[in-house]
């Protein structure tokens, strides 16, 4: 079995190219599901722009990196809903940048 923290300290390897925080930091990650049962994830997020060109490969970075740490299978679904702000970054996060 695995626990949220678990994916989530996953997720914190994931960064968007454009911005050097990463995006459970970011408030990027809206949800995690975990199918213990059929050993599946699933990521629910966002990224700071509809119109991101980054949108693939950040998508196949946050797969990637919670089934190297992970015997889970991992989809990751992508909202537009609630639309990111930067309010949604952690206090560490807007430090980083300034807010």
């Amino acid at each position: 079995m695995i626990n949220e923290e678990q994916v989530k300290s996953a997720l914190k390897n994931c960064y968007d190219p454009e911005i050097p925080i990463n995006i459970v930091d970011l408030g990027l990650v809206y949800g995690i599901k975990i199918d213990d049962e059929n050993k599946k994830i699933k990521i629910i997020m966002t990224l700071t722009s509809p119109g991101c060109p980054m949108y693939v490969q950040i998508s196949e970075d946050v797969k990637r990196k919670v089934e190297e740490n992970t015997t889970y299978e991992t989809t990751v679904e992508m909202v537009w809903e609630p639309r990111w702000t930067q309010e949604m970054m952690s206090e560490d996060a807007k430090a980083m940048i300034g807010l």
